[in-house]
């Protein structure tokens, strides 16, 4: 008989952390969580989790740990804060699935190994349905012996790809992602406004672009489902995008180049989240370009349900 999964420590169950998390447990790893927000918990406590006070209460129970957490300052804080990972007595295994940039993964990476302490940087892509469904892309970079030990829990969360040995490289990869995507649907949102504003019906043009060369995830999926509805609702807030194309446009310009599209979609996020737009859904940034052009993106279905 197969023996039981060991307990394994999820810190950070927010909007993806939370999705993640319970297919871990409905899949038969027995959790141990913490978040700062009590009522995150909850849900998760009803389908078996046991709950910690604090990441190193986590990492003093579990050997290997998952974090999903918002910013860099937060994980090196959960990671080598006074009360963190670092501290804990179990804990062999890192496994961060937030997206940071390489610069504190590597940081972080640095001074967990000097204690004995392995990471796997391994962000995520997919949104809150991909980790809904368990599809997400998962971006792996550590030693091959550690992201052995995670992979059969990482594959109950999407498909893997191993990107790098080296913290950090998962992490660069996942930030090119993103900024491709939200720099692909700022423009997206910018095609449909001007269509609009010059008489074409925004379900046509999207099944015309989904046709041809122009498709792109923001046209095929995004749009359809948040936009045209105007439901707005595809899981993903407006600061978080700011932040994941800030993030990868520091880190390249780091390197020396200076990427100008890239720059301008970043301007027009951060537009909308300077506007007070941070905690809106990513799919509002077209209502900061309507007002431009005097018109509303508004679909058969948003149409049929005023």
């Amino acid at each position: 008989m197969a023996a039981k999964p060991a307990l394994k420590g999820f810190i950070g169950v927010g909007v993806m952390g939370s999705r993640m998390a319970r297919r871990l447990i409905k899949a038969g790893h027995p959790l141990i969580i913490h978040d700062v927000n009590p009522a995150a918990l909850k849900p998760l406590v009803k389908l078996g989790a046991k709950v910690a006070r604090s990441p190193r209460e986590v990492a003093d129970q579990a050997r290997i740990v998952f974090t999903s957490v918002p910013t860099p300052p937060v994980l090196r804080d959960v990671a080598l804060g006074a009360d963190g990972i670092v501290r804990g007595k179990a804990v062999k295994i890192l496994v961060d699935l937030s997206t940071t940039g390489s610069a504190v993964e590597k940081e972080v990476a640095k001074a967990l190994a000097a204690i004995g302490i392995d990471m796997v940087d391994c962000p995520v892509s997919g949104g809150a349905t991909g980790a809904d469904k368990g599809t997400l892309a998962v971006m792996v970079a550590g030693k091959p012996q550690s992201i052995a030990a995670v992979r059969s829990a990482l594959a109950v969360i999407g498909k893997v790809f191993i990107v790098g040995k080296t913290p950090g490289q998962a992490q660069m990869m996942k930030l090119l992602n993103n900024m491709l995507s939200t720099s692909a649907l700022a423009m997206s949102l910018e095609v449909f406004v001007a269509g609009v504003k010059a008489g074409l019906d925004p379900d046509l043009m999207a099944d015309v672009i989904n046709a041809g060369s122009g498709r792109n995830t923001a046209t095929e999926d995004k749009i359809p489902r948040a936009v045209l509805t105007r439901t707005f609702d595809f899981g993903f807030p407006i600061a978080g995008a700011c932040k994941d194309i800030g993030l990868a446009i520091e880190e390249c310009q780091a390197m020396g180049l200076p990427m100008i599209v890239g720059s301008a979609a970043r301007q027009l996020w951060q537009f909308a989240y300077n506007q007070g737009g941070g905690k809106q859904d990513m799919t509002t940034l077209v209502k900061y370009l309507e007002p431009w052009a005097g018109v509303t993106v508004r679909g058969k279905a948003a149409r049929r349900g005023k």
